[in-house]
């Protein structure tokens, strides 16, 4: 069983595949971690972003079963995970040790930003998990200020603005919905809410 969901950076789409994990006894891979875990290796070393070799010799040193959200969460690891994504080599690495996760039994939960399109185009469940930038923006405010962390909504806004429009346009696996994925937005909705309204779709596509 795979099930696969995209969304926008702070759309809930994590935490739902998380919740959905759990509930179904499957593994869980949030995708875009394995960026993060090849940025956050180069920028430690202070190798260049922008060397295609050198990142996919450390892809291929990554265990995908231990990767630190925590730690990974840095704004400049974001930064430059979202830039060394579109190294095409690298994209291909790590799509291959994403699909091998998904093989996992008796099944995985992945979220990212083209796992319907590209990583696992036959999962028989996807999710395109969305909110509105506003609502993305004081959300991921709230989760840092929670966390005792500082957190301007303004920057947090055009920062998730801006890297819409850079995942969105970009030539390699462009963020967008599967055709055959089931909208999600969640704008209005809580966790719960949300985890219903995915579990509701999972059960109709079993």
């Amino acid at each position: 069983m795979i099930i696969a969901i995209d969304g926008p950076a702070a759309s809930g789409k994590g935490t739902l595949a998380r919740r959905l994990a759990r509930h179904y006894g499957l593994h869980h891979l949030d995708t875009g971690l394995t960026y993060r875990a090849v940025a956050a290796a180069l920028l430690a070393r202070g190798l260049p972003l922008g060397d295609e070799e050198i990142a996919i010799s450390v892809a291929r040193n990554l265990d995908l079963s231990r990767l630190d959200r925590d730690v990974l969460a840095a704004h400049e690891v974001g930064e430059a995970a979202s830039r060394i994504a579109v190294l095409q080599g690298l994209r291909d690495e790590l799509v291959r040790l994403q699909r091998d996760f998904a093989k996992r039994e008796p099944g995985a939960v992945l979220d990212g930003r083209d796992i319907g399109t590209v990583v696992c185009p036959d999962a028989p469940v996807k999710l395109y998990v969305t909110a509105s930038p506003q609502v993305r923006a004081r959300r991921r405010t709230d989760e840092l200020l929670s966390k005792g962390k500082p957190a301007d909504y303004a920057s947090i806004l055009a920062d998730l603005k801006k890297r819409d429009e850079r995942d969105s346009s970009r030539s390699v696996a462009p963020l967008k919905p599967a055709e055959d994925a089931h909208l999600l937005d969640t704008s209005e909705m809580d966790i719960e809410a949300a985890f219903k309204a995915a579990v509701d779709i999972v059960e109709q596509a079993r």
